[in-house]
């Protein structure tokens, strides 16, 4: 029996909400655990941080090495706005401005802020650093995210290097007013949201003018592409993604120090967009998955794992250097899945970016 195209249309979109309610069922009832429902959250924010980086790195070409700074951007700013707000006793107005209850209204909004402040702090990586490329944006991304763990070392309202804490204390309140995992469902709504962006993003005029860039930034220059304005949009966006990302992290653990988000975090985001491959949201995706299962795995491992995992980059750069998907996504891999996606067909691909630049014009 085949589905209509109106079925199609809406199969991705009902399937989604059915397994959304499924997971947050499944988890109320605590069977999903608390164990698998942290490795399921912890997937999602490292979805969102792999599919923002794909975005420099993989579909514009560039290489930025920062990600993490971005990250702790986002974390800080959203749990002080939460714990300001919502938070009685916090560490930094003593007390709540709001009652405890109304954060399931207000915790999305304290996500996005975090969002928005790590896309300020792109912004003013982002301009000086237009006319470098390469390894330069590389050692400017990398001071970038030394210099936000720096000031949040020593910035006492939020803890210095102690640490802020308290975050736990406003999902406890979400929880008191429905009593399921509002990290857990928030951290997959956040993820689909990123997802789907990135998608809609690098399908659009927009995202044709980005993937011009990689391939041939003075070629897309003569073709009326303002390759700035590409650049701008790309960086900045990645980077409120990121602190979306970071918000979610620092909530789900309660506590965040500036220590969590050094070059070691930028580098886990790294490993994630190459191992998927560079210029697929669907290979982010993968290897977000993966890389999280590899790392609880590992576990045990300690201090070793940090010896395993690069050495498993290494082989992977030599013996399949393109990572898990390469270029393509999914539909690509099964094209059964197309009738799924019918916009998908619109997605630039690697061999056609240049192109379809050209042809449209780019974007001013």
């Amino acid at each position: 029996m085949t589905m209509s195209l109106k079925q199609q249309k809406y199969f991705f979109p009902v399937v989604t909400i059915v397994s959304i309610l499924v997971i947050t069922v499944l988890a109320h009832f605590e069977i999903i655990n608390n164990y698998f429902q942290t490795i399921i959250t912890t997937i999602c924010i490292n979805i969102i941080m792999s599919a923002s980086l794909n975005i420099v790195n993989g579909f514009m070409g560039e290489f930025s090495c920062g990600h993490g700074g971005f990250m702790a951007t986002g974390a800080y700013v959203s749990s002080v706005v939460s714990l300001i707000l919502f938070k009685d006793g916090n560490s930094i107005t003593g007390s709540n401005l709001l009652p405890e209850g109304l954060a399931l209204l207000g915790f999305p909004i304290c996500i996005l802020l975090g969002g928005l402040g790590a896309m300020l702090v792109s912004l003013i990586v982002a301009i000086p650093s237009f006319k470098t490329r390469d390894d330069y944006l590389a050692i400017i991304t990398v001071a970038a995210n030394f210099i936000v763990t720096t000031a949040l070392n020593n910035i006492p309202l939020v803890g210095a290097s102690r640490g802020l804490m308290g975050m736990r204390g406003v999902m406890n309140g979400m929880a008191d007013v429905i009593d399921i995992p509002w990290i857990l469902v928030w951290a997959i709504v956040f993820a689909l949201f990123s997802v789907l962006a990135i998608h809609f993003l690098m399908k659009s005029t927009l995202g044709k003018g980005i993937s011009s860039v990689r391939y041939d930034e003075i070629s897309a220059e003569i073709m009326s592409v303002n390759t700035n304005n590409m650049k701008l949009i790309a960086f900045t966006f990645s980077s409120f993604l990121a602190g979306i990302a970071g918000g979610l992290f620092a909530h789900l653990l309660g506590f965040i120090n500036p220590s969590s988000f050094g070059i070691m975090k930028s580098t886990e985001s790294l490993v994630m967009v190459y191992l998927g491959g560079m210029g697929s949201l669907s290979g982010s995706v993968l290897s977000a998955v993966v890389f999280t299962i590899l790392l609880e795995l590992l576990r045990p491992a300690q201090i070793l794992k940090w010896i395993i995992i690069p050495l498993i980059l290494i082989l992977i750069m030599e013996l399949h250097p393109e990572g898990i998907m390469g270029s393509r996504e999914l539909t690509d891999v099964f094209p059964k899945l197309k009738k799924y996606f019918p916009a998908d067909k619109n997605l630039i691909r690697p061999n056609a970016a240049a192109t379809t630049a050209a042809s449209t014009g780019g974007a001013e």
